[in-house]
């Protein structure tokens, strides 16, 4: 591994880890472009990977939302039981290989985008009765589409969970980060599962991307109890939007183009490197 390669992943860990400890989300949102676009690693190394990073630093962030009080049990079962079910159907279509790899990364892209859009709309009242149990509904869908973005795409998930929570459930930030974490943890456990292999050549990226995390989670959690609901929310909608926006990004690059008669298709990348070669 290059230097300048780990200093990019210790640097993207810090960022992740911190982002983690104080949204309980926001960490698979960049760790897969970053092993994407900085460690160049295919989508088929980064997703296992990303799932194995984000998996740890979610549970090691975990107890002190869990001393302070912070886990809605009941909204955690509503969303997160659909969800292990979604992780599964995802991973297992990635597994089949019936998902390309610029889709992969255009769902990421665009599922991104939605939640950033969802957060940044009026949190709604807690709803009682029958609006309330058509809530409930949705947040179960949400989590069987939480699920499946975290099979294709390799995400934890978080950054559609915290929305999900603070919109459907009338969770407040710091109540829905904590619960967003443990499913974090998970979901990527069944993804992973369903995946069916192991990103052994890239695990010596874990330790930069592990150790810049451990610093950042530090820093987060002393500065969480500390931020407003609303500079959670807004922060946490501009960096939707910039990682969606790097996605796109890349699956534009890795989109398949039409290759010379009898070759196989190339990635638009590729294509431009044989291009100019």
């Amino acid at each position: 591994m290059e230097l300048s390669t780990a200093l990019l992943l210790e640097a993207g860990g810090s960022l992740i880890g911190f982002l983690l400890s104080v949204l309980g989300a926001g960490g698979s949102i960049l760790l897969l472009p970053l092993l994407v676009s900085g460690a160049a690693l295919p989508t088929k190394e980064a997703v296992p990977l990303s799932l194995l990073v984000v998996m740890v630093l979610a549970l090691a962030n975990v107890p002190p939302y869990l001393k302070r009080g912070q886990f809605a049990a009941g909204p955690a079962a509503v969303l997160g039981v659909p969800a292990l079910a979604g992780s599964w159907i995802g991973g297992s279509w990635v597994k089949a290989g019936a998902i390309p790899e610029a889709v992969q990364l255009g769902v990421f892209s665009a599922a991104a985008l939605v939640a950033s859009w969802l957060l940044l709309r009026t949190k709604p009242a807690p709803a009682q009765g029958s609006r309330a149990r058509r809530q409930s509904l949705l947040l179960a869908l949400q989590g069987l589409l939480v699920g499946l973005l975290t099979g294709i795409a390799g995400v934890g998930g978080g950054f559609a969970i915290v929305p999900a929570l603070v919109l459907l459930a009338g969770l407040p930030m710091g109540l829905a980060s904590g619960t967003s974490l443990l499913l974090i943890a998970v979901n990527g456990l069944v993804a992973l599962a369903a995946l069916g292999h192991w990103p052994s050549s890239s695990l010596p990226l874990m330790l930069p991307l592990l150790l810049g995390g451990a610093l950042g989670a530090v820093v987060g959690q002393s500065l969480a109890p500390h931020l407003s609901d609303r500079q959670l929310r807004r922060g946490f909608s501009l960096l939707l939007i910039g990682s969606a926006l790097m996605s796109a990004a890349e699956a534009w690059k890795r989109q398949p183009l039409p290759a010379e008669t009898g070759a196989a298709p190339l990635s638009r990348s590729a294509w431009q490197q044989k291009a100019r070669s």
